[in-house]
């Protein structure tokens, strides 16, 4: 792999996201020989003049539907960063390029039942040849999966064994969500109202861990009162992936965190008692995916909107004996695309420099939780912390 041509290659670089990982590269990284990939030379040309890359960034051109050029382009690289989306309708084929050729990809996919499929497929095929596949390397769900590790690492080391319960609590948001995240989310409910099958792979918490059914999980779907924060709580809408990936974290560790582990994600609404609750109540019947009108591919917030972004989220673990710690996780730009771009680009980075670890589907928490954190305190604009 170390003789490769190149040790990344940002498949996508001309969409609204793949701009933003070269973008990130172009400014961060000048020592890392990397590609910016896409259908359209002459598109790449000119994000790579908008973006100040340097003159000579190599620009590699395949469709998403031509298998040769996909293993082509892949055999030439360490590991493919992939924004193309949404994955139901075009990942398959980069994926199985990646899978044959040996080559690491990283995605942000935020599809679940394309994931479950994807690991049906190609789990035991990228085991044999190596392949490190990791889905979710955006704000799904790195920050969820990689709070999740943090608190549950502190229960272990203070009470000598981990939180049977997780919640994940976001505190505060301010963040937009670009045509790409409405393309998928709208793909994902048309194929749920065609087919049962994608439909079970949504609501079933355990969707990821194909021989392996944990405990009833709490649902998350009604707004609630939670004295672990203190207030109102509402439904939180990437629950529905994030803690799948969490759940497939702790199916890949061996049930690190028990196998009768539970865990649900809320957001937490502003105000106290009946403002409170109202609040929750206003939240819960919130759903941008329910609108015909988003953004298109390709669109997305301004620099502006994206710089001025944050979150923060509290990850609470109870023991049994009723004692609680918490950790929290903050990033410093909007969670969809200013903190995404740098999350995945730095989860590629980890792969080829900081980890090994053998082929196959995996999660970030998984296969590099902890070096990867370690980058994204360094370099992404995320903190860990333990309260």
């Amino acid at each position: 792999m170390a003789d490769r041509e190149f040790e990344i290659v940002v498949y996508g670089a001309t969409g609204f996201t793949g701009r933003l990982v070269a973008e990130y590269l172009a400014a961060n990284y000048a020592d890392v020989k990397w590609a910016m990939a896409g259908r359209s030379l002459t598109k790449l040309e000119q994000v790579r003049s908008e973006i100040c890359a340097p003159a000579d960034t190599p620009l590699l051109t395949a469709n998403a539907d031509d298998p040769a050029a996909l293993t082509a382009l892949t055999a030439r690289a360490q590991v493919v960063v992939t924004t193309v989306g949404p994955y139901q309708l075009y990942g398959e084929p980069l994926l199985a390029a990646c899978v044959e050729t040996g080559t690491a990809y990283v995605d942000l996919c935020g599809e679940p039942n394309f994931m479950q499929e994807m690991i049906g497929k190609y789990h035991d095929a990228a085991k044999a040849s190596g392949a490190r596949i990791v889905f979710s390397c955006g704000f799904d769900s790195i920050p969820f999966d990689l709070g999740v590790w943090t608190v549950e690492q502190e229960a272990i080391r203070r009470f000598g064994k981990p939180a049977p319960r997780v919640k994940g609590r976001v505190r505060a948001m301010k963040g937009t969500f670009s045509g790409g995240t409405f393309a998928s989310g709208k793909a994902t409910a048309m194929a749920a109202a065609k087919d049962p099958a994608v439909l079970k792979a949504l609501i079933d918490p355990f969707a990821l861990t194909p021989g392996f059914v944990g405990p009833s999980q709490p649902k998350g779907v009604l707004p609630e009162y939670d004295d672990a924060v203190g207030g109102w709580v509402a439904p939180f809408m990437m629950a529905v992936i994030n803690t799948k990936n969490v759940h497939r974290t702790n199916f890949l560790a061996g049930h690190l965190y028990g196998a009768d582990f539970r865990y649900d994600e809320m957001m937490v609404a502003p105000g106290l008692g009946d403002i409170g609750k109202a609040a929750a109540e206003a939240i819960a019947k919130m759903n941008p995916m329910n609108s015909d009108k988003g953004p298109a591919p390709g669109e997305g917030p301004s620099k502006e909107e994206r710089e001025t972004g944050y979150y923060d989220i509290a990850f609470i673990a109870e023991m049994p004996s009723g004692e609680r710690l918490t950790a929290t996780v903050t990033g410093d730009r909007d969670p969809g695309y200013g903190s995404t771009s740098k999350m995945i680009a730095e989860s590629a980075l980890c792969l080829i420099r900081d980890v090994q670890g053998e082929g196959g589907i995996w999660t970030p928490g998984a296969l590099m939780a902890e070096p990867l954190k370690k980058r994204l305190e360094a370099h992404a604009g995320l903190t860990f912390a333990i309260e």
